[in-house]
């Protein structure tokens, strides 16, 4: 009789700490961030859309892909880096979402992926941002990148930002040891400080 009750509390602990795991496995999964829609491009008027840092133009007809959301924030966030100038009359629109100015190209600045700007939660919090080569730098969020509009003359007639992109500065760039003509793309890890 005691050899069977104790082969019953040792099923019901092996179920208890089964479930336990089980369920420590489904946290710890990360969030999918699915697309929400779509954006049809229309041509720029004629001097619209500068693309003094390679920036994309839109293409009437073409179908964007917006995001409301950006990949969950870790220790080590994987984005991708872009270059953008903050200056008045660049490639970057118009004034800076959080503080509404515009930067210098020399100011550590950037905008986050719609996502990770989190409706202005991210204004003017420091990020660190470390580069494939082991160079890291420290930037000002000041701006979105915004993930779900685009192709208007608020956003310079570009399409929308991918969901996962930290828009930098050229100090920024400079910053991380990356020579001028090899800005533009580059993957790197973040993380708020």
């Amino acid at each position: 009789m005691r050899s069977r009750a104790a082969a019953i509390s040792i099923l019901l602990f092996t179920l208890v700490i089964a479930s336990c795991l089980l369920e420590l496995e489904v946290e710890a999964k990360p969030q999918t961030c699915l697309p929400s829609g779509k954006l049809r491009g229309r041509k720029p008027p004629p001097k619209k859309c500068n693309q003094i840092h390679d920036s994309d133009c839109c293409v009437e007809g073409k179908l964007y892909t917006t995001y409301k959301c950006s990949p969950p924030i870790t220790r080590q966030t994987k984005a991708v880096l872009t270059l953008n100038s903050f200056e008045k009359g660049q490639d970057g629109g118009g004034a800076s979402e959080c503080d509404n100015k515009f930067h210098g190209d020399g100011e550590r600045v950037v905008a986050l992926s719609s996502g990770w700007f989190d409706n202005k939660k991210s204004c003017l919090q420091r990020i660190k941002i470390t580069a494939g080569n082991g160079r890291s730098v420290v930037a000002k969020v000041v701006d979105e990148c915004d993930s779900t509009e685009g192709c208007d003359d608020e956003h310079d007639y570009q399409p929308p930002c991918p969901n996962n992109v930290v828009d930098a500065s050229p100090a920024v760039w400079d910053a991380l040891g990356v020579p001028s003509g090899e800005q533009g793309d580059l993957k790197v890890t973040w993380s708020f400080l």
